[in-house]
C-alpha cells in the first residue's frame, strides 16, 4: 500500500510559514528552509520587544514629565515623591500627556502635589 502524503495539510503548512516571511529580501522570503529560520528569529525579535517597547515608552513619560516638572520649578523625583506622600495616584503616561497637551494644568498639578 502506498504511503500517504496528505499534500493539503503539508502545503497549507509550507504556505503559512511562506507567508509570514512575505517581504523578506532573497532567499529568506522564497525558500523553505531558509524562511523557517528567517521567521523563528523575527518571532523572537517580534516577542522581545513588545516588551522593550512597554519600558522605552514609560522612559519617554518620564522625560517628559521631568521637562514639564523643570519648567515649573521642581524636578522628576521631587514630583514623585510628594504625590507618593499625598497620595496622589496618577500614571505616568496620563503625566506625560497632560504635560504635552495641555501645560497650565500640569502647573496647577504640580502645585497642587507640592504644596
Amino acid at each position: 500500500m502506498p504511503k500517504a502524503n496528505n499534500a493539503v495539510a503539508s502545503k497549507a503548512r509550507r504556505k503559512r510559514v511562506l507567508k509570514k516571511a512575505k517581504g523578506y529580501w532573497g532567499s529568506r522570503g522564497n525558500i523553505l528552509t531558509v524562511v523557517k529560520h528567517a521567521v523563528d528569529k523575527g518571532e523572537q525579535y517580534a516577542y522581545r520587544d513588545r516588551r522593550a517597547k512597554k519600558r522605552s515608552f514609560r522612559s519617554l513619560w518620564i522625560i517628559r514629565i521631568n521637562a514639564a516638572a523643570r519648567l515649573n520649578g521642581t524636578t522628576y523625583s521631587r514630583l514623585m515623591d510628594a504625590m507618593i506622600k499625598k497620595n496622589v495616584e496618577i500614571d505616568r503616561k496620563t503625566m506625560a500627556d497632560i504635560a504635552v497637551r495641555d501645560p497650565e494644568a500640569f502647573t496647577q498639578l504640580v502645585k497642587t502635589i507640592i504644596d
